[in-house]
Formats: C-alpha cells, sequence, structure tokens
C-alpha cells in the first residue's frame, strides 16, 4: 500500500474534524463522471455479488478509523432501506491485519457485502485521501459523487436522496 496506516490514521482524524461541517468532496479522489475500476479485478478478498446494472456504494474503510466504524451502521440501514433496489452496497476494508477484520466483522454481522482489500490496490486507484471514504456509482459505472471523511449526523438522508435520483435515471 502506497499509504501507510499511521499517515491513513492522520487523515481519518481530520476527516472526522473536517466532516463536522458536512460532506467533505475531496479533491484528488476519482472525478464525477470517470470510469469506476472493476472490483472484480482489484484483487479483493471475499465474494462481490452482481454489481451490473445496479447503483453502487463503496465505503472505504479500517478497524482502526474511528469515524469509519461511526459510519458502517448507516450503511446498514441503507441496505435495509433499499433492500429490492437496484442498489448495492460494498464495504472495503483496508486492514492489513486479518485477524481484526475478521474478528470486528463477525462482532458486528453487517447486511451488506465487506471485503478486504489489505494491500490498498482500490483505495490507491481511486486516490483516496483521508477515510473513511465513498464513492457512488451510478448504474452506468461511472462515479456519481465522492465523500470523503466524517459524514455527520444528516448523512443517511443525503445519501439515501442521492440513491432515489440514480435509481429514477
Amino acid at each position: 500500500m502506497n499509504t501507510s496506516r499511521r499517515s491513513f490514521g492522520l487523515r481519518c482524524l481530520a476527516g472526522a474534524f473536517l466532516g463536522t461541517m458536512g460532506w467533505v468532496h475531496a479533491a484528488g479522489l476519482v472525478q464525477t463522471g470517470a470510469e469506476f475500476p472493476d472490483l472484480a479485478k482489484a484483487g479483493l478478498e471475499g465474494s462481490l455479488p452482481d454489481l451490473k446494472g445496479k447503483v453502487l456504494v463503496v465505503d472505504l474503510w479500517a478497524t482502526w478509523c474511528a469515524p469509519c466504524k461511526k459510519a458502517l451502521p448507516m450503511y446498514a440501514d441503507l441496505h435495509k432501506d433499499f433492500a429490492g433496489k437496484d442498489v448495492v452496497i460494498v464495504a472495503v476494508s483496508l486492514d492489513e491485519d486479518r485477524k481484526a477484520y475478521e474478528a470486528f466483522v463477525k462482532k458486528n454481522g453487517f447486511p451488506f457485502t465487506v471485503v478486504r482489500d489489505p494491500k490498498g490496490k482500490l483505495a490507491d486507484a481511486l486516490g483516496v485521501q483521508e477515510m473513511p471514504t465513498s464513492v457512488v456509482v451510478g448504474k452506468d459505472g461511472k462515479v456519481a459523487s465522492v465523500h470523503s471523511g466524517s459524514m455527520g449526523d444528516k448523512a443517511k438522508a443525503k445519501l439515501a436522496a442521492e440513491l432515489d435520483g440514480l435509481l429514477k435515471k
């Protein structure tokens, strides 16, 4: 991984601070309208669902990132809210420590897809600079939005509205 856990951790804390002001749209990340990388070819550990023709939310997180862990229950709620619709949520852990990752996932029993990117290949391809970072991808496979940092209290409503809009396209 090009970026060390320590520097990601510092950016994780910065994201928590900046995110108190609302969603932070990060500069330097993959751009809106860009083609999203093929997750099947990203070297992720774990099984992916069928993504073709779906609206996709990819959340990059780690067990050592407090704002990341705080955001994960929101994705569980969104998964429930959008059940039966063409929305797929994939949480991509950047944990290098497999045991910590597996214990955390087992303890929380997330209802959405959780995979691991221990070498940070996807994070590097997307230009992730801080954590958490989420990327919303339309049915066309293009990036609809990128959100970086702590997402704040109104994040679920904002993201749900965004997903509803993408489903209507």
